[in-house]
C-alpha cells in the first residue's frame, strides 16, 4: 500500500468510499455525495491523500479550513474514510500518520475532528494519533429525524 496525493481522476472511487461512509450512517451528516467542483472547492489542496494498492484506492484523506477568518488558517478540519472491506487493515492509520506530517509541512497548527462517538473506531484512530477529546457537543444536529451528538477531537503541533 502506498499513501500519495489524490488527484481529480481518483474521485470516482473517492466518491465511492464517501458513499459507503453516508450509508453506514455514522461517519457523516451528509445525505448524498458532493459533486467533485463542489467537494474540491471546500477542501484545501494540500493534504488531500488516497491511500492505494494493486487493487485500487482503499480510502481517502483531506483537510478542510474550519473558518475563512485569517486567525483560524492553521485549523483543519479532518475528513478520513476507509473502503468497508480493508478496515481494520491499517489503512486508517497510514492516512492518518500522513495528513498529520503533510498538515504540519503546510503550516496547520490544529487539527480537529467531530466524530460520532458510535464511530468508535474513528475516534480510536484520532487518538492513536495524537487527538484528545475537547468536548461532546449533545444534540448538536438532526439526521434522519433523530438528534445526534458528536465528539470533538483536537490535536496540537507539539
Amino acid at each position: 500500500m502506498i499513501v500519495e496525493q489524490m488527484t481529480a481522476d481518483d474521485w470516482g472511487a473517492v466518491s465511492s468510499i464517501y458513499a459507503q461512509g453516508i450509508a453506514a450512517g455514522n461517519a457523516t451528516f451528509e445525505t448524498k455525495v458532493p459533486s467533485w467542483e463542489t467537494w474540491n472547492a471546500s477542501h484545501v489542496p494540500v493534504p488531500r491523500l488516497v491511500a492505494r494498492d494493486d487493487s485500487g484506492i482503499l480510502g481517502w484523506a483531506a483537510l478542510s479550513r474550519v473558518s475563512a477568518r485569517a486567525v483560524y488558517a492553521g485549523v483543519g478540519e479532518v475528513s478520513i474514510y476507509v473502503a468497508d472491506g480493508v478496515r481494520g487493515k491499517g489503512v486508517g492509520t497510514a492516512l492518518m500518520k500522513e495528513l498529520v506530517a503533510q498538515s504540519e509541512a503546510e503550516g496547520f497548527w490544529t487539527l480537529q475532528a467531530s466524530v460520532f462517538p458510535e464511530n468508535e473506531a474513528s475516534v480510536r484512530l484520532h487518538e492513536r494519533h495524537g487527538f484528545r477529546v475537547v468536548g461532546r457537543r449533545e444534540r448538536i444536529a438532526q439526521q434522519n429525524g433523530r438528534w445526534r451528538d458528536t465528539v470533538l477531537l483536537e490535536r496540537r503541533v507539539r
